[in-house]
């Protein structure tokens, strides 16, 4: 009788026990240097962004955040890393659409299991596709390309920096509504394909509005349409590609994950902080409104849902269109 109860202490004992840690380990998190892990090379957009929210992490934890690039393989150098890296919420991994709902249906194998691996914290932004043409095509809106396109399937080419890159899946999933044929030109980069298009060697790409503006202000491109859901405030005078082709949306987010197993209450920690930077007034002012993103808001199950919606509406699109990467 008295072993059986002090079994049943050691049992509500240890129980109990094991519950203080994760208690203390989010209330004192973050305790020391948090790394994101960014599974793109520096310079690009998700990079851009991760930094501008490591640094107001930073701030408002009172520890450091740094920055870690591991690009390569379309993210799977990173994602990888970050897989394998303790469920701790000390290493984080900051990346685009690309890891979560476009490679699973581009690639055979993967390095990292993007259901069984990865817990989402939070998004950290978005960012929308212009369709963009050089200023000597006689096109002027989207109907006069589908026009054009109809009239010769396959002749007219586009920029695109590889297969599964957002302005490839902007034009396929373009090509599956209207029911028409372009040939891509891939590049290696979105640079070099931006460049080709000014200098009139190809005639048009989608690209994110940012990268838009510049060259359209000195004359050396001009917009069609916004793969917006709806018109940007910033220029009205450009139309959605959604008002003349329905269903029609290229929207690409960023965003922010931790190994499977991280505690629930440092994911929702690391959520609510995100979301305060993704509200606050200054945030906008100073990143979000100069760099054409748009705040990524909710929370990481609403972020889940995002994700897992997305992977069906792009996996469609990549199936239909027979496109794979053989790895």
């Amino acid at each position: 009788m008295i072993k059986s109860i002090l079994y049943v202490l050691m049992i509500l004992l240890f129980g109990f026990e094991s519950l203080v840690p994760a208690s203390a380990q989010v209330n004192s998190y973050p305790s020391r240097t948090v790394t994101i892990v960014v599974a793109f090379a520096p310079g690009g957009a998700t990079d851009v962004v991760a930094r501008a929210v490591a640094q107001r992490l930073s701030e408002a934890w009172g520890r450091p955040v740094i920055i870690e690039n591991k690009g390569g393989a379309s993210t799977q150098i990173g994602a990888s890393y970050v897989a394998k890296s303790a469920a701790d919420g000390y290493t984080l991994l900051a990346t685009a659409d690309t890891t979560f709902v476009i490679n699973p249906h581009l690639f055979h194998k993967l390095s990292y299991d993007p259901d069984k691996e990865f817990v989402p914290i939070s998004g950290l932004g978005k960012i929308n596709q212009a369709l963009v043409v050089h200023p000597s095509v006689p096109m002027q809106t989207v109907g006069d390309l589908v026009a054009a396109a109809k009239a010769s399937p396959g002749a007219l080419n586009y920029g695109s920096f590889g297969v599964g890159s957002a302005p490839h899946l902007s034009m396929e999933l373009l090509q599956a509504l209207v029911g028409i044929k372009l040939s891509a030109v891939h590049y290696k980069g979105g640079g070099p394909a931006l460049i080709d298009v000014i200098a009139g060697h190809i005639p048009m790409m989608f690209i994110n509005v940012g990268l838009m503006v510049q060259p359209w202000e000195a004359g050396q491109l001009r917009p069609l349409a916004i793969g917006s859901e709806e018109r940007l405030s910033r220029f009205p005078q450009i139309p959605t590609i959604a008002e003349s082709v329905d269903g029609f949306r290229a929207t690409y987010w960023f965003g922010l994950f931790a190994p499977r197993g991280t505690p629930p209450d440092i994911v929702a920690k690391i959520n609510n902080d995100v979301q305060r930077i993704m509200i606050d007034p200054v945030f906008h002012e100073k990143f979000l409104d100069p760099n054409f993103y748009s705040p990524s808001l909710g929370t990481p199950e609403q972020f889940a849902s995002e994700i897992k919606a997305d992977a069906e509406r792009w996996g469609k699109i990549i199936r239909d269109a027979n496109l794979s990467i053989e790895e």
